[in-house]
């Protein structure tokens, strides 16, 4: 079936009921942009690889340009869900397939566009399944530079590269943050690990604002450590995506020293949570930065 170009430089959409969202927005100044409730892409980091990238087809905007798989969001979705959707509908990015690292959002006030920065934890070999794609390519981060680039893309492109080696990892003392609350916790102290858990993996789903972690302006998706001891030793970790759970054989607090340390040899930005002041010194003396069991307690 021959491809008509759309009118207007229309993008394509999936087949079915058109979304709300898909629509112009018309600046103050006469420039347009797609996307009626803002619009969202994912940028995949593979470390093998490089990042995925999309060749626009010659007759959407800003065509026979490179970006990213991305498009309008739908009316009511996060900006996390619409990029993914994006890709999946742009590149056949599988769910699943990546893990988000950190959200950028270029807000102009009257539209906005949003990067999701995902890394691949599921390798997977992307398809055109969009006719707005005219190829799709792995690019090595040093050659992203040497393609002809959507204008916006460029634009965000070197802040984005500056920030794909930070890789934040927050670590939780789940002793002492679960016995900071006299909510019964010792009298079943694995069922209180197991809720601090289930609240973190509601929070790690959202993110945090960067402040938190003392990068600010961004959203970011660290991954998330807890370690247990004593009568909390062998919490059930199945299914558990987003949190690692962590048994300590002996003393949780030289567990977590030593996950610091095997973090920051690994260029790892560290955050442990704890109150227990001489927890706070070994770990600041590994590398790592400490806050409060207050701190993530708010945050839940």
């Amino acid at each position: 079936m021959t491809i008509e170009p759309p009118a207007f430089d229309e993008p394509r959409r999936p087949r079915g009921p058109r979304d709300p969202g898909d629509a112009w927005v018309v600046a103050p100044t006469g420039e347009r942009y797609w996307g009626r409730y803002g619009a969202a892409g994912l940028l995949a980091v593979d470390p093998d690889r490089g990042v995925l990238l999309q060749h626009r087809v010659s007759w959407s905007h800003h065509g026979d340009t490179w970006a990213l798989p991305g498009g309008a969001r739908h009316e009511g979705e996060s900006a996390v869900d619409g990029a993914l959707r994006e890709a999946q509908e742009e590149a056949g990015v599988p769910d699943g397939a990546t893990r988000p690292r950190l959200m950028q959002v270029l807000d102009l006030g009257y539209w906005s566009y949003a990067t999701l920065v995902a890394d691949v934890v599921e390798p997977f070999e992307a398809m055109i399944t969009d006719p707005e794609s005219r190829a799709l390519a792995w690019v090595p981060v040093t050659e992203v530079d040497d393609r002809p680039l959507h204008p916006g893309f460029a634009a965000s492109w070197p802040g984005l590269r500056a920030l794909l080696d930070v890789h934040p990892l927050v670590v939780v003392d789940a002793a002492n943050v679960v016995g900071s609350v006299p909510d019964g916790w010792w009298r079943d102290r694995a069922g209180a690990a197991t809720r601090l858990v289930s609240r973190i993996e509601a929070l790690s789903a959202v993110g945090m604002d960067g402040a938190l972690l003392g990068r600010a302006g961004d959203t970011w998706f660290p991954e998330w450590s807890v370690v247990v001891e004593g009568a909390a030793r062998g919490l059930d970790a199945t299914a558990r995506d987003s949190v690692d759970v962590v048994s300590a054989p002996a003393s949780g607090d030289d567990q977590i020293v030593d996950t610091v340390r095997d973090a920051r040899a690994h260029g790892r930005e560290v955050t442990v949570v704890t109150s227990d002041r001489g927890l706070v010194e070994r770990v600041t003396d590994a590398g790592a930065s400490a806050r409060g069991a207050r701190w993530l307690l708010d945050l839940l």
